[in-house]
């Protein structure tokens, strides 16, 4: 006679599983990587090269990626800094034209 705890036991070890493989998938970090090319006649015609990583946070820190504190779509902090690099750059342009008339 089966009352259900055998499938939600079974549920439990597969999602303990799971989680236990994600943790050590961002943990390790994992790479993806393939091309796509299409020819016609020996002639390359479009190449794609794609390439996926899945790693924590940390783990692409440490190994020296970090372009999304860079990204002014995913960071405050680089939305600020873009901004105030054009505010800059708009006050060394009048400034130069300002000194190209007075010469």
């Amino acid at each position: 006679m089966d009352n259900g705890h055998n499938g939600r036991i079974v549920s439990a070890i597969q999602t303990t599983n799971l989680a236990d493989i994600l943790e050590r998938v961002l943990d390790k970090g994992i790479v993806i990587a393939g091309d796509i090319t299409i020819s016609l006649a020996e002639i390359e015609l479009l190449n794609i090269k794609v390439r996926l990583l899945v790693a924590s946070v940390d783990k692409a820190q440490e190994m020296g990626i970090d372009w999304w504190q860079s990204d002014p779509a995913l960071s405050s902090r680089a939305r600020q800094q873009e901004k105030e690099t054009s505010q800059l750059k708009a006050r060394l342009d009048l400034l130069e034209s300002k000194l190209a008339s007075a010469t």
